[in-house]
Order: structure tokens, then C-alpha cells, then sequence
């Protein structure tokens, strides 16, 4: 009667114990939709661009223009949390702008995407 009673017990305990556990983490500054839609291809300079936007966070050559990448990254995670083993799921979506400057030091495209606006935190690890 004991060993039932202790695996009572323990099968209770087991199951309050679990647990579930949210995050959430990003990478880079915000992208301002003002800055960006401010820079005006063939007129803005690159000096502007820097005023605007600030220091790039990567700079690529690219046939003797620079391209100047800002990005901004965001990251949500739920996690399901067992005694035995744990379950995780991660949703990831970034936010790019690519600057091309001509050797001029003129802007001569504008690229922009933001995605981080819809993340969602997903909680259930199988299928969607």
C-alpha cells in the first residue's frame, strides 16, 4: 500500500512541477520607417544617410560603392518544460536596410524590409 501511495505521490508532484517558459531577445536598434523613407535616391548623401540612421552595423564593398547594412533581429521562444525532457520552440524575423552610396558618396539605391512588426511567440514545438 505504501508503494502505491508513494507513486501516487510522485505521479501528482510530477505533473505540478512541470512548466512553461517564455523569451524573448533582439539584436540591433530600431529601424525608424521615417529615417528610412527620408533618404531619396540619387539626392541624400552619404553624410545625411549617417545622420539619419547612424553608424551602419555592417559596411560592404560592393564594385566600388559601399552598401551600408542596418539590421535589427527579434527572437521569441516558448517552452514547454517536463521532467524528462523539454521542449522549445524559436520564431526569428528581422528587420534589413541596405543603403547603396556611390563613389560620388550620393545614395544610389534604398533596399528595406521589416518583418519583426507580426513575430508571434509560438508556444506548441509541433507543426504549426
Amino acid at each position: 500500500m505504501r508503494l502505491v501511495h508513494s507513486l501516487l505521490i510522485f505521479s501528482v508532484a510530477a505533473i505540478v512541477i512541470q512548466g512553461c517558459a517564455f523569451s524573448r531577445g533582439t539584436l540591433g536598434d530600431d529601424i525608424k520607417t521615417e529615417a528610412v523613407t527620408s533618404i531619396k535616391k540619387g539626392v541624400t548623401t552619404k553624410t545625411e544617410v549617417l545622420e539619419l540612421m547612424g553608424a551602419p552595423d555592417r559596411v560592404h564593398p560592393l564594385n566600388g560603392r559601399d552598401v551600408y547594412q542596418y539590421y535589427r533581429y527579434d527572437a521569441k521562444a516558448g517552452s514547454l518544460l517536463l521532467i524528462l525532457v523539454n521542449f522549445s520552440r524559436i520564431s526569428v524575423k528581422g528587420d534589413d536596410v541596405f543603403v547603396v552610396i556611390n563613389q560620388n558618396g550620393i545614395v544610389e539605391e534604398v533596399m528595406s524590409s521589416k518583418r519583426t512588426e507580426n513575430l508571434e511567440f509560438r508556444f506548441w514545438p509541433f507543426g504549426e
